[in-house]
């Protein structure tokens, strides 16, 4: 994941720079009609889309309801077997685990590594060993909230060496983020911030 994060940042830079230094090297008395019929408003437009501005919630929106799979959850009490069982039903590589009662408090999350980790390698015996046991507990979760931005969250991803990051809004949980779902976002970022360059140069603004 650091790789990726490495290269996203590194070839975006490129290209915009590159952009950038095509501005530079326009004629003078074309970038000087160029940026006096822009420049009032392209800066505004420029500094409005930022760079590196997506959200967290800009990505549960575009994901749509329900296709975050935070709506997929599993208690404490449940076996290990069932909660992998789950998500391979679901192609989902987490679960949110809930406490059992009825407020259904969140209590952590399950992952695929954590059963590889403590069930395949510890040679433990998943049907008998329950999520509770190997969970990733609530207060040791790494989560980010609607406002946090993708980069931000991708860097806690990588940092952290997690796959999967929780959304958390009011203390109540609204969703959940992958790191695919992160690298797609800021792909798209990168794009679309090299569109919006190219044409602010080409006086599209």
């Amino acid at each position: 994941m650091q790789r990726i994060f490495q290269a996203i940042c590194l070839h975006g830079n490129v290209l915009k720079y590159s952009i950038l230094k095509h501005a530079r090297v326009i004629a003078p008395a074309a970038r000087t009609v160029l940026f006096s019929r822009s420049e009032s408003i392209g800066a505004s437009k420029l500094e409005e889309h930022g760079f590196e501005s997506t959200t967290i919630a800009d990505v549960l929106n575009s994901k749509g309801k329900g296709a975050d799979g935070s709506w997929l959850w599993c208690s404490t009490d449940d076996s290990v077997y069932d909660a992998v069982k789950s998500m391979t039903q679901h192609n989902v590589g987490a679960l949110v685990v809930l406490r059992p009662g009825a407020d259904k408090a969140i209590a952590g999350i399950i992952t695929e590594r954590d059963y590889l980790r403590k069930i395949i390698v510890q040679g433990r015996s998943s049907k008998s060993t329950k999520v509770g046991d190997i969970m990733t507990e609530e207060n040791k979760l790494i989560t980010v909230t609607p406002d946090t931005k993708v980069l931000k969250a991708m860097q806690l991803m990588t940092d952290n060496r997690i796959r999967h990051i929780p959304v958390i809004a009011d203390k109540a949980m609204i969703g959940m983020v992958s790191i695919g779902d992160v690298v797609r976002a800021v792909v798209s970022e990168h794009r679309e911030e090299l569109d919006r360059l190219n044409a602010f140069i080409q006086g599209g603004y």
